[in-house]
């Protein structure tokens, strides 16, 4: 991922930001999903590329999502930054939960002009 990012000459610090969402995310479909797939594809948005990161899992899926993106929240005795932390480093982020069913998180970074 940071290689596409890399290519699409993300700045660094841009780079960082998303491998660290993505590793965020990542983690949190192995552990509280079970495990999972993710996708990546590159966007664009006019004449503005990005990189798309969907996350995928069959887990027991989140029951609150508003509560779960509170900053202090944790289902697994952690800080509770990790939802609310991947948003605010990546460009767009969407979540869609379904409790039995599992869990989808889309995050977006867009290059910066």
């Amino acid at each position: 991922m940071s290689d596409w990012a890399t290519r699409l000459a993300f700045s660094s610090v841009d780079r960082t930001k998303f491998v660290t969402a993505a590793s965020e995310l990542g983690r949190n479909a192995l552990v509280h999903g079970g495990g999972g797939t993710m996708t990546i594809a590159e966007v664009l948005k006019g004449e503005q590329p990005g990189l798309r990161l969907d996350f995928e899992d069959e887990g027991k899926g989140i029951a609150d999502v508003a509560q779960a993106m509170t900053d202090g929240y944790s289902s697994a005795r952690s800080l509770g930054l990790g939802l609310g932390g991947a948003r605010r480093l990546v460009s767009e982020f969407n979540i869609i939960s379904h409790p039995g069913r599992g869990t989808r998180v889309t995050v977006i970074q867009w290059k910066r002009r």
